[in-house]
């Protein structure tokens, strides 16, 4: 090491004891040249830097905020204690590395522990079950190395989770360094003030970090701050840091909870509060110009863990905008269907509580045999997470949970002694069972270990003996406890098994609770986290409505991920900005209390390609209706638009025809007549209408008064069984799509209907001739060709559709199929609104700033429902 490297070490001592700037006064006074001094500020000011703009993970952060963290130094001993411990427990180079890029990064936005004063509101957004635990107990390792004090972590609203949150703390913190730390909470009850004065508790605790977990409870919360408020003089000199764990949860728009985590963050004149969620959604569209919780200062969106099953892994989503369809996740297959005749076997009537008994029979039945098999499997496999859970959630209350036991207990005690008796139909149930479920996902896809029934047969006797059946809700004495060996239970539960709280080798769920809210439901999905050594064998038994909700949650999540890592490339801040949210027809985002200032934000089908995805492949006058919809299109565009037909035979694309110039009349009338399913979401005939008609009113003479139409087949054969003519003159031979094998019987779903090359069938790509045509291109081509005509592709698809692809099967419709992809091009310079809703930022953004944003981008439309 050189002398400059030398002192330049020794300086970032110094900064544990001083403020950057008054470290570098220090230095000088000592007698250090200016030269030397500039350097060394210099030199810190870039790994300020360096930390602050790392890609990973993204975030956003206020203009002006000074970082002065640049990471673990010499001397620290809470960090390096929690890195060894990790490191021992297996996790990897890899993952230790992302947890201390992470939390380096969250540390170095809030404010330096020795400035006069300060208040820093930030929010760090992670995956349901994903570790964010760990991650904040790095970060407070980090900090107190730092010279925070005092830590305080508002652990959600329940006793398991918050004695599960102190065990955590316990164990990873203060166990580790055991001099550096004072508890004032243990893992039975909450925060009780200690007995004698406050001021000479803090004076007893010698300089030690002192760490409080509580629930987000009034009366605890309240308990809490009155204490503090005895040692005025201590907080005033306190650096401290609020971790709010499930932080949309009680603390917003809550009449006592937040303002009572207000008043007690306002105790510290030096105090920082990090909010993290995995359903960030309410504290997103809280007021900024308000006294509250949103997050001004700094959005921090960790990246998603390898080997993390989450909302996408098992539901899929639907692209987002300017994404091919096909990189688009469609899940694994892994959810199966509760018929929702079953309903009333497993959740009673308002009327039928008190005599209500469950039938295990259909699907629950099913899951609690897959089960046992499963946790057998693992148990053959001996890998991973010792515990094996299966959650069972179909109701809120009590009694309902209460009545599961018997039933429950009686069919393991059935099961049970006819496998300990050979029992011949038993054995070849299960064995089939294991079969299909086997089959339809392969373990070698997750690089796990095949086993074969034979083999799991020989653990299945004493997984059936070991499970117990748990009742785990707020009334229930035995609780899921993790702490004392290997478990292998039936969880039935409620808002306890809801939130926050990790289900141990969560193997099996079955979900039949409804949920009016994105987050509320989110929040539910326990079976979301790491699945090491079985990774194939997860499986959820839920409605088909309900796979649809959190498939459109997916989409959701990954538009608001997208719009932080977007903003933090336009270099935005968390007051510039704000995400916008999707709405959806039967859920709203967020409970309404949490969204009383949000506004209508805007989005825009500009530059965007929409195509249809699903069918209602049995209903031959749904399908008769749509085909006359586009027979009617084409005969509206030759006979009263005029519109130039084009057989593009010609320039060597047989089996595609194009209409120039078809009036938005006409577009209209189709989309009038047109049913989309109602499971294509990003096909709203409202919305889309409502887009065209602004557009037509609006913009430079008129965007998107004109249209081009396409029909896309085949080249014709010449064979009347593959031929399909929507009016003389326009025939094409039809297409193969075959449907996948997931998904609702009612609702074929083709997943892309569209080649990316069709969004350009109506312009001149000769200059990409050989290239990979990408979105961009069709963008910028579009821009300079057509940048105010839409298109609209028309596509006949065989009812057959025969497929030899293992992972389809045939369309076999019963009618003939037509499908419709639309292409909107980029707005030059308005646009208009679909349902999406955001923060309100008028209050805290100067008009002026407008001025700076480009028209067409889609954080200037926020603000026109202020103009």
């Amino acid at each position: 090491m050189d002398e400059f490297d030398r002192q330049y070490a020794e300086f970032k001592q110094l900064i544990k004891q001083k403020t950057p700037e008054q470290a570098l006064s220090m230095i000088r006074l000592f007698g250090m040249s200016e030269e030397l001094a500039r350097r060394i500020g210099e030199r810190h000011q870039q790994e300020t830097i360096e930390v602050r703009e790392r890609r990973q993970p993204g975030s956003v952060v206020r203009n002006n905020r000074r970082t002065w963290y640049v990471g673990p130094q010499e001397g620290d001993r809470c960090w390096p204690a929690l890195q060894g411990l990790l490191g021992g427990t297996g996790w990897d180079a890899a993952s230790l590395r992302g947890l201390d890029d992470a939390s380096t990064k969250v540390v170095s936005m809030l404010d330096h522990p020795l400035e006069k004063e300060f208040s820093t509101r930030g929010l760090v957004v992670g995956y349901v079950q994903s570790g964010k635990t760990t991650n904040f107990t790095a970060l407070i390792a980090k900090a107190a190395d730092a010279g925070y004090k005092f830590f305080i972590v508002l652990a959600g609203m329940h006793n398991g989770l918050r004695r599960q949150t102190q065990l955590r703390l316990q164990d990873q913190l203060v166990d580790q360094v055991v001099d550096q730390w004072h508890a004032l909470t243990g893992p039975d009850g909450d925060f009780e003030p200690p007995h004698g004065n406050p001021a000479a508790f803090f004076a007893q605790s010698n300089g030690q970090h002192v760490l409080c977990v509580v629930k987000k409870n009034v009366p605890r919360l309240r308990k809490l701050k009155n204490w503090l408020e005895k040692a005025p003089d201590y907080l005033k000199n306190c650096p401290t840091l609020i971790i709010d764990d499930e932080a949309d949860q009680a603390s917003v728009a809550s009449k006592t909870t937040n303002p009572l985590i207000r008043e007690i963050i306002d105790l510290f004149p030096r105090g920082g509060y990090v909010g993290y969620t995995a359903t960030p959604f309410a504290n997103l569209l809280i007021d900024p110009s308000s006294e509250d919780l949103y997050p001004r200062d700094f959005i921090v969106n960790l990246p998603k863990p390898e080997g993390h099953f989450g909302t996408e892994v098992l539901f899929g989503r639907q692209p987002i905008a300017g994404e091919d369809p096909d990189d688009a996740p469609d899940g694994y297959d892994m959810i199966r269907t509760v018929p929702y005749e079953e309903i009333p076997l497993v959740r009673p009537g308002r009327d039928e509580l008190e005599q209500f008994v469950p039938e295990i029979a259909g699907a629950l039945r099913d899951s609690v045999l897959y089960f046992w098999l499963a946790t057998a499997a693992r148990r053959y496999r001996g890998t991973g997470n010792p515990h094996s859970t299966m959650l069972v959630h179909t109701s809120v209350n009590t009694t309902v949970h209460e009545s599961f036991k018997a039933p429950l207990e009686d069919l393991r005690s059935e099961i049970a002694s006819l496998v300990e008796l050979g029992d011949e139909a038993t054995l070849d149930g299960l064995r089939a069972m294991w079969r299909r479920e086997t089959g339809r996902v392969a373990a070698d896809e997750f690089g796990e270990e095949a086993t074969s029934f034979d083999g799991l047969l020989k653990h299945l006797p004493a997984v059936l003996a070991d499970c117990r059946v748990i009742l785990d809700n707020s009334t229930s004495v035995e609780r899921l406890d993790y702490e004392s060996g290997p478990v292998t239970a039936i969880a039935v539960g409620g808002n306890t098994l809801s939130r926050g709280l990790t289900l141990e080798g969560l193997v099996v769920s079955y979900f039949v609770r409804g949920a009016s809210t994105y987050d509320t439901l989110l929040q539910m999905g326990r079976w979301f986290g790491f699945r090491k050594g079985y990774a194939d064998l997860p499986r959820v038994w839920m409605t088909d409505d309900l796979r649809d909700w959190f498939r459109h949650i997916a989409t959701v999540e990954s538009e608001m991920r997208r719009d932080i890592d977007r903003y933090l490339v336009e270099d935005e801040t968390p007051l510039t900005f704000a995400v916008r949210l999707r709405s959806h027809p039967a859920l709203r985002i967020t409970a309404a209390t949490k969204m009383r200032d949000a506004i209508r934000a805007s989005s825009s089908y500009g530059g965007q390609r929409v195509q249809t995805r699903y069918f209602h492949a049995h209903d031959a006058e749904w399908l008769r209706g749509n085909q006359n919809a586009a027979r009617d299109l084409l005969d509206d565009a030759l006979r009263l638009d005029g519109a130039r037909h084009e057989d593009l035979a010609a320039r060597g694309r047989p089996g595609r025809h194009l209409l120039r110039n078809v009036s938005h009349a006409s577009v209209l009338r189709f989309l009038d007549s047109y049913r989309f399913h109602e499971k294509s979401i990003d096909c709203d005939t409202r919305l889309i209408r409502e887009y065209i008609e602004r557009r037509t009113r609006t913009g430079n003479g008129g965007s998107l008064r004109r249209w081009n139409v396409a029909v896309v087949g085949n080249a014709p054969t010449g064979s009347a069984d593959t031929r399909y003519e929507f009016v003389p003159g326009v025939a094409v031979d039809r297409i193969v799509r075959a449907k996948q094998k997931t998904g609702d019987p009612a609702a074929a779903d083709i997943k892309t209907l569209m080649n990316p090359i069709d969004a350009g069938v109506d312009l001149d790509l000769e200059k990409w001739v050989g290239q990979k045509i990408t979105e961009d291109m069709l963008k910028q081509a579009r821009q300079a060709q057509s940048p105010d005509t839409g298109l609209l592709v028309l596509y006949p698809i065989d009812r057959t559709s025969p497929t030899r692809r293992k992972e389809r099967l045939p369309l076999d419709a019963v009618e003939h199929v037509i499908g419709v992809g639309m292409v909107f091009p980029v707005p030059r310079g308005e646009d208009t609104r679909v349902e999406w809703f955001s923060a309100d930022l008028s209050g805290v953004v100067p008009d002026d700033d407008l001025d700076a944003l480009p028209e067409e981008d889609l954080a200037a439309a926020l603000y026109e429902e202020q103009l």
